[in-house]
């Protein structure tokens, strides 16, 4: 097991505010011991902005947003836009205007100000090329519309401290948005907004502080930091059934893809961790296209990248694995087909067996195809369990989703496929992809019903 503390970025917090006045220094020192790598200090107005791009330029690990506040968007005007202008060019470290947006919460200034306001600074970050940090209180409808009529989409950015339900989320995700959660998440009567994390996509999702204020649950009436990042980080794992090492590569991926803090990590393209499990990536290739495929448009799955420049030899594959014995499983499954690699499978796949530690293949089923005989009979010989891709109740809407290279034969042939893996493999799954048109029940009826094996949805938005 990986005894390296996870890092964390902290998204949103207002280092600031005068809470902090007597021990900032300490703030700041108690969050880098706690593995918060990186903290981006926002500005909430003129003033805030100039203390958070100083903050910046004093501390390493710190990074400014700049922008004002709907509760004061009465300020903005062109001699403040100009400054908020001066500000960006005056140093890299500032990556984002925000916290701008709408607040008929709280309707400290006139809608009518706000909004111009809020129109004003993301015309403002399309100028200088930087993604917004959004504040949406109580004005869902209101915020979506200025997002898509002012071409907000163009600099992307996030909904921060995201409050709305799973229909705005997914309105905010087709306009390239990320959405980020606070330790509001473990507040008892939040089930919603949990309800809401559980279906983002993790390649959309952020954490945040917001800190002085929001403190998790198990420090309520007392005042946030960063160093407390972890309490949601720890809620996020538990609700998407994921370990903190994935939650800090994922979310710090997306940091790095947002806002430019941080680093990727490519030292796990062959072979890559999720839970407990591990995932070799042996080949790109693959003997369908399928719409629905994520590699079409990137190649990183739960913050890992998995596009390769070669497809690595069995020597590199053993090195990438290490001691095998520290899994739970090794699932053979990565950006591609990889029975079409059936000699290194067989290798590598004979190895891990003499060692004691279970191996599962993710395949789309088509290998008898590919290979023009029976192949099962090799692999059960090393394989514990093995999930096919059926994808589709009948074979027309299997081609036109899967596209595969030998027509609506394809279909039939991953059906037969499945019905032979049950003589030789001790577990089967048939799998289907949620996508829009696709009759899960239909499915589920030929899984159960006829092939008579396990059956499992795979949600269409998300990678494994």
């Amino acid at each position: 097991m990986n005894s390296i503390q996870p890092t964390f970025i902290d998204t949103h917090a207002h280092l600031d505010n005068s809470r902090y006045d007597d021990d900032r220094q300490d703030v700041i020192d108690r969050a880098l011991q706690s593995g918060i790598s990186h903290m981006i200090t926002i500005g909430c107005d003129l003033s805030s902005s100039r203390a958070s791009v100083k903050l910046a330029q004093e501390h390493s690990a710190v990074y400014a947003a700049i922008g004002i506040h709907p509760h004061d968007a009465a300020e903005l005007d062109v001699a403040a836009l100009n400054e908020l202008k001066t500000l960006a060019g005056q140093s890299a470290k500032v990556v984002a205007v925000g916290e701008i947006g709408l607040d008929y919460y709280r309707d400290r200034c006139p809608r009518d100000v706000q909004k111009c306001a809020f129109r004003q600074q993301i015309r403002l970050a399309r100028e200088i090329g930087r993604p917004i940090i959004v504040h949406d209180r109580d004005a869902h409808r209101d915020v979506l519309d200025i997002l898509r009529e002012e071409k907000a989409s163009e600099v992307g950015g996030v909904l921060h401290c995201f409050s709305g339900d799973l229909d705005m989320a997914g309105e905010c995700m087709e306009m390239g948005f990320y959405l980020s959660f606070p330790a509001t998440i473990t507040y008892p009567k939040n089930d919603d907004l949990r309800d809401v994390v559980a279906s983002v996509p993790t390649d959309r999702l952020l954490i945040e502080t917001d800190c002085p204020y929001l403190s998790p649950q198990a420090l309520r009436g007392k005042r946030n930091e960063p160093a407390l990042l972890r309490h949601t980080a720890e809620e996020v794992a538990r609700i998407k059934g994921l370990t903190m090492e994935d939650v800090s590569r994922i979310t710090n991926l997306n940091v790095y893809r947002l806002f430019g803090i941080g680093s990727v990590d490519l030292s796990t393209k062959i072979a890559y961790r999720i839970r407990n499990s591990l995932y070799l990536n042996i080949t790109n290739r693959c003997s369908n296209a399928c719409v629905f495929c994520a590699k079409f448009r990137d190649f990183a799955v739960k913050g890992h990248h998995l596009k390769l420049d070669h497809e690595p030899s069995v020597e590199e594959i053993k090195r990438a694995i290490g001691n095998p014995r520290q899994y739970e499983e090794v699932v053979f499954c990565g950006y591609g087909e990889p029975l079409l690699r059936l000699d290194v499978i067989r290798e590598i796949g004979t190895w891990l067996h003499s060692q004691g530690v279970p191996v599962r293949i993710n395949t789309d089923g088509q290998a008898n195809l590919v290979y023009g005989r029976n192949i099962l009979p090799e692999l059960g010989a090393f394989v514990d369990a093995i999930s096919v891709s059926l994808n589709a109740a009948d074979a027309a809407t299997y081609q036109k989703i899967c596209q595969s290279r030998f027509g609506e034969d394809g279909y039939e042939s991953v059906k037969t496929f499945i019905r032979e893996a049950k003589k030789y493999i001790p577990s089967v799954t048939a799998s289907v992809v949620a996508m829009p048109g696709i009759d899960i029940d239909d499915c589920r009826h030929i899984v159960e019903e006829d092939l008579k094996v396990k059956f499992r949805v795979r949600p269409y938005n998300e990678v494994g």
